[in-house]
């Protein structure tokens, strides 16, 4: 009977703890990611050792969705000094930060560092600062790329408040 009891209360336990755990699960966690997780193929484009900083204009800020199958992330088009073709800047995933909730629009003038990369065949860059005017909008370190969204509440709380 006291085995029986044993088993009971160790079921229960873990039941109670799957229940209780699923819901602290932070940005980070691998089921949200849609293909933005710091291990998924789009992330392996990033090279923190080659990154570029640059001037720009803000031409729009749109949607996108970098590879197949991964969930919408934010860019903008800019024109590097202001002149000739956009380019595209691949911010960070929609459920992450909203088009709307970055603080940048068409026609600001920025200052952005990033890395320029060529995925399926079109040249972008995937940001890790920008700068305007205010504070500025960091989505990745710049010390290794590491993706804001995919960092621990507690972590991500530090880096962002450096600024």
């Amino acid at each position: 009977m006291k085995k029986n009891m044993a088993g009971y209360w160790i079921f229960w336990m873990v039941c109670a703890f799957m229940i209780f755990s699923g819901g602290s699960l932070h940005a980070g966690d691998k089921k949200d990611m849609g293909g933005w997780g710091i291990d998924d193929p789009y992330n392996r484009y990033y090279n923190a050792a080659d990154i570029e900083r640059f001037k720009a204009v803000v031409s729009d800020v749109i949607e996108v969705v970098p590879l197949p199958g991964m969930s919408p992330g934010v860019a903008l088009l800019v024109k590097e000094g202001g002149e000739g073709d956009d380019i595209i800047v691949h911010l960070c995933p929609v459920w992450y930060k909203r088009a709307d909730r970055i603080g940048i629009k068409k026609g600001d003038k920025i200052s952005l560092r990033g890395h320029y990369t060529d995925i399926n065949g079109q040249e972008v860059i995937m940001a890790a600062k920008i700068k305007k005017k205010g504070a500025p909008l960091k989505v990745r370190l710049t010390s290794d790329g590491t993706p804001f969204w995919t960092m621990p509440p507690a972590q991500l709380k530090k880096e962002l408040s450096h600024d």
